[in-house]
């Protein structure tokens, strides 16, 4: 299963760090990501990174602000989260693709407020 951290509440301009840790698979996954839903809105991939961790691309959104990194002997996805903005209020979701099957995580709460 996945397991986040990190979530909580943050003022406009601060930053977060999201981390994601994979554990009781018999493979090692494949692409992580993290994902994003606002209320009312559909669930948006922010950033995503390769097995080997040298390939990563982002939403257009977020670029300059995020950054996605990958620990792999520890099967850990992380997500630098800074200048935050309110609109990136979300519940933040870790996605780790594991021989083609998607896997999600519970879900962390992230809140920015103005």
């Amino acid at each position: 299963h996945l397991v986040e951290s990190g979530g909580g509440l943050v003022q406009a301009g601060g930053s977060l760090r999201l981390s994601c840790r994979a554990s009781g698979f018999t493979s090692r996954p494949d692409s992580m990501a993290w994902y994003r839903q606002a209320p009312g809105k559909p669930r948006d991939l922010v950033a995503r990174i390769s097995s080997s961790g040298r390939i990563s691309d982002y939403l257009d959104a977020v670029k300059g602000r995020f950054t996605i990194s990958r620990d792999i002997p520890r099967d850990t996805v992380s997500l630098q989260m800074n200048s935050l903005k309110t609109e990136d209020t979300a519940v933040y979701y870790c996605n780790a693709n594991i021989r083609g099957y998607d896997w999600w995580g519970q879900g962390t709460q992230v809140t920015v407020s103005s």
